[in-house]
């Protein structure tokens, strides 16, 4: 039985190929792109939540955030790497690190971050919880606020 658990856990471990594929697609995708906004809109936001802080105060808060937000990139794009590994095959992952490396790819990764921020405005306020609630209070006449 043991030997069954470790052939089954090895069989699982993605190739090093593909992982090394899917890190290159995580350090170049979607979540790579957005991070960077994520950081400084939530750094700023933080800062200016504390106004006693005076300006060198705020200057290594800022400095804390990065490293936090160092850290914690590295974490997401090791998840991601590790995701892109398993779930798709190394033929394909090749396939799209050579999308990401093309000029269109370049064009691409450069625009997603406006892309991402100018649907976020045109969309405005999404509440898709708030939304169902009321589409089923309308239909049902059930769970409606009161």
């Amino acid at each position: 039985m043991v030997t069954i658990l470790v052939v089954a856990a090895a069989a699982a471990q993605p190739a090093p190929e593909a992982l090394q594929l899917g890190r290159r697609i995580a350090e170049t995708g979607t979540l790579a792109a957005i991070l960077p906004m994520i950081q400084q809109k939530e750094t700023e936001e933080l800062v200016a939540a504390h106004p006693e802080l005076d300006a060198a105060d705020k200057a290594r808060l800022r400095g804390t955030a990065k490293r936090v937000f160092d850290v914690g990139r590295e974490r997401l794009i090791q998840a991601e790497a590790q995701a892109y590994a398993r779930h798709m095959n190394v033929r394909d992952l090749r396939a799209l690190v050579a999308f990401q490396s093309s000029p269109a790819g370049k064009r691409y990764r450069a625009a997603v971050p406006r892309v991402i921020a100018d649907t976020a405005k045109l969309i405005g306020k999404a509440d898709f919880k708030g939304d169902v609630l009321v589409a089923y209070c309308k239909e049902t006449g059930k769970l409606c606020s009161k």
